[in-house]
């Protein structure tokens, strides 16, 4: 049998597999409340596993192998961070989330500011999650069209219909157990490609800790924090800028943002949910340093070749793996992409549903029919996150950095708007409004002209946002 037959049979069996397993575990749901937040109770575990494999996508998949082949193992210093953010989070952010009937992250900002800022912010992560996640599906479609020989519309459109199925039948629960499945295939075939190369590299693995060339690759701590306040502000993984960095990003992306916290509350406890985003960050970090050391055997297996960073794992998966391994590693590659993608269909359409549509409409609606709206929405944000994906194939290298990197410009105004409502007592909806702009516009400035290296800009969106936030508040209450 031809290796590509294999590989053809190998990805429809789990295409298969994965719709299937969806649609069964999602059940049968009778309200929104099942829909999208699993009738608060899925186990912490399956919610834990399904919180890693929505984070990691096909990007993260390719380019932290990619990032370590060209660098070292620095990275590892950000998903401290990212540990230490969960932390702070399942303490602050998540006991307030428990206390009511909260559907979505951003209730907590209608009942601390007002109706408003809630559908500020939500509509931010809205639009944000449509381009950067259309970005990611289209990222996807790359090495699925090389692997399968199929054109991008065709890729995006295998990922976006089998994800699509098992998101509009099974509702969060479905999502949160086929993401479960997704985290143990991706993790399995890194784990294989491992091995594999343990097994390839002259001298074997050994040889990577005594080959003096390699040493730098190895190192996981950067004491240099450069020679003045810009040069150290302008280092993305130093040890104070890698932490500082991780735990703001993830207490924004882990605390605020509709797509982890929904998954969060679809455990229906706060210790269960406290567990599972604790538990999460310690597996990343596991996940990460096995992607990055992939990266430094890839150096010691290849040396130093003249080609991006991002094509070396695909070119090791497509040209040295045997043929069925080759083929969990491309299974791998779109469960990260199915994930990814269907946390956010499920989380834009909650958001839609929760934020936007109920509290503005001015009939009283059943179950039954929020239930069929909530259904309509998810075909409809599937479709545009298709056409978003699909946007981006005749785009610049310069238009796609930017939709990458979005969240960036909206993380520390979103996040600051929380700190803003639990620090400052006296802040009003005014204020909060106003900060959460400032906010967005002064990262946009950051980031266009590039002040300081990437690991800085939710933290200073925070501050910026805080600090505006309790002037205005200041300003307000003097009058």
């Amino acid at each position: 049998m031809e290796r590509t037959t294999i590989l053809y049979a190998i990805i429809i069996v789990y295409i298969v597999a994965v719709a299937v397993m969806g649609k069964v575990m999602g059940g049968k749901q009778s309200s929104i409340k099942d829909y999208f937040l699993g009738a608060e109770k899925v186990p912490w575990l399956a919610v834990c596993f399904a919180i890693v494999a929505a984070e990691t996508s096909t990007l993260t998949f390719i380019s932290i192998p990619g990032l370590a082949y060209l660098t070292n193992l620095n990275f590892l210093q950000v998903t401290l961070g990212y540990l230490i953010g969960r932390i702070v989070i399942s303490f602050v952010l998540l006991p307030l989330y428990f206390k009511g009937d909260l559907e979505t992250a951003y209730s907590f900002l209608e009942s601390r500011f007002g109706k408003k800022t809630r559908s500020v912010a939500s509509s931010t992560f809205i639009f944000t999650r449509l381009a950067a996640d259309g970005v990611r599906l289209f990222a996807t479609a790359i090495p699925i069209k090389l692997m399968l020989d199929v054109s991008y519309p065709v890729a995006i459109l295998i990922i976006a219909v089998v994800t699509l199925f098992y998101t509009y039948s099974g509702g969060i629960k479905g999502v949160i157990w086929v993401d479960a499945l997704q985290m143990v295939i991706y993790l399995g075939g890194a784990f294989i490609a491992l091995v594999l190369l343990m097994e390839m590299i002259p001298g074997g693995v050994n040889s990577v800790f005594t080959n003096p060339e390699l040493a730098s690759k190895l190192q996981i701590f950067n004491l240099n924090f450069g020679e003045n306040l810009g040069s150290f502000f302008s280092q993305p993984y130093s040890l104070i800028g890698g932490i500082l960095g991780g735990a703001f990003l993830s207490m924004a992306s882990h605390g605020v943002d509709q797509l982890v916290v929904q998954r969060l509350l679809a455990t229906g406890k706060l210790n269960s949910a406290r567990k599972a985003l604790i538990t999460s960050g310690v597996i990343v970090i596991f996940q990460f340093a096995l992607f990055l050391f992939i990266g430094v055997l890839l150096f010691a297996y290849y040396g130093k070749l003249d080609i991006k960073s991002d094509e070396i794992f695909p070119m090791f998966i497509l040209q040295e793996m045997p043929v069925i391994p080759a083929g969990i590693i491309i299974a791998g590659l779109l469960a990260a992409a199915m994930s990814t993608l269907a946390g956010s269909i499920s989380s834009i359409t909650s958001a839609t549903v929760y934020d936007l549509l109920i509290p503005n409409y001015k009939k009283e609606l059943t179950d039954e029919k929020k239930l069929n709206l909530s259904k309509i929405f998810t075909l409809i944000w599937a479709g545009v996150l298709t056409l978003s994906a699909i946007a981006f194939m005749n785009s610049s290298k310069v238009v796609v950095e930017l939709a990458l990197s979005i969240a960036s410009f909206t993380y520390g105004a979103l996040l600051g708007t929380f700190f803003l409502g639990i620090i400052v007592k006296r802040a009003e909806q005014k204020a909060a409004i106003t900060g959460f702009f400032a906010g967005i516009v002064f990262m946009t400035l950051i980031i266009t002209f590039k002040l300081v290296a990437w690991t800085w800009f939710t933290l200073i969106g925070v501050i910026f946002t805080v600090l505006v936030g309790a002037i205005v508040t200041k300003l307000t209450k003097n009058k």
